[in-house]
């Protein structure tokens, strides 16, 4: 899987209404061990709920966060609100008052390996766009997975020779059920990893607001990290 250039790599439409433009922000391979089929899915970056071409108050009052995911053939709909809102996600097989979406994806012209701790700390240091490439595996439900996304935020400690990489959101895929359409199977996450054999992650999810030992309410918030057995690669966006 050849990285992409996320500086210029976008999803269009051609609807009349809103020929709509959506910047990548990451995307998912969803791999089919068994029949050998891969779906990509492509997350796009988050924007608010807006009064879409209106004469005045172009955001509503009460507002959202909106983040579509395209893929499959589908559109997964994120609306997070101050609260925990029933349609938090939605699935569409097609929006109309977007027409057809149109991938405009372009591949990084020029990609290297950073294969060692000091090609990390190189490329970190000289500005240099870098991506990132993790792959995870459910052996029981034969399904393979590679989260891509560029790393917004690189630690690097020169003392202690270490790396990390904290990026999100990303599309997050479950692994452990075979969902249809396979979109389900996405959730919001963020990802952080300084090994090449483990990623952590924490997943948006109903979450508890709690003041002393009282439940206040429950919001959609990145919680309850976990860790998962990885394979990571890490690659820049031009030579060294």
């Amino acid at each position: 899987m050849r990285c992409l250039d996320y500086g210029s790599s976008f999803i269009c439409h051609s609807g009349r209404a809103n020929a709509v433009r959506f910047w990548v922000e990451s995307r998912t391979r969803l791999i089919d061990e068994r029949s050998g089929a891969t779906t990509d899915f492509h997350q796009c970056a988050s924007c608010k709920s807006e009064n879409t071409f209106g004469e005045k108050g172009l955001f509503y009052p009460d507002n959202y966060d909106f983040l579509p995911i395209i893929g499959g053939g589908h559109y997964l709909i994120f609306r997070r609100k101050a609260r925990l809102n029933p349609d938090y996600r939605t699935v569409r097989a097609k929006l109309d008052a977007w027409g057809d979406s149109v991938l405009k994806l372009r591949e990084a012209a020029a990609v290297t390996a950073l294969d060692t701790w000091e090609k990390i700390r190189d490329a970190t240091a000289a500005a240099i766009p870098i991506v990132t490439q993790t792959e995870i595996v459910h052996r029981g439900t034969c399904q393979r997975a590679i989260i891509e996304c560029p790393v917004k935020t690189m630690n690097i400690s020169l003392e202690n020779r270490r790396y990390q990489v904290d990026t999100g959101p990303v599309a997050f895929p479950d692994l452990a059920q075979r969902h249809d359409p396979a979109i389900n199977c996405l959730s919001l996450a963020f990802i952080a990893f300084n090994a090449p054999h483990f990623a952590d992650f924490v997943i948006e999810q109903p979450t508890p607001v709690i003041e002393g030992d009282k439940e206040m309410c429950r919001i959609h918030h990145y919680s309850n990290p976990i860790s998962l057995l990885a394979t990571n690669t890490i690659f820049a966006l031009g030579k060294l």
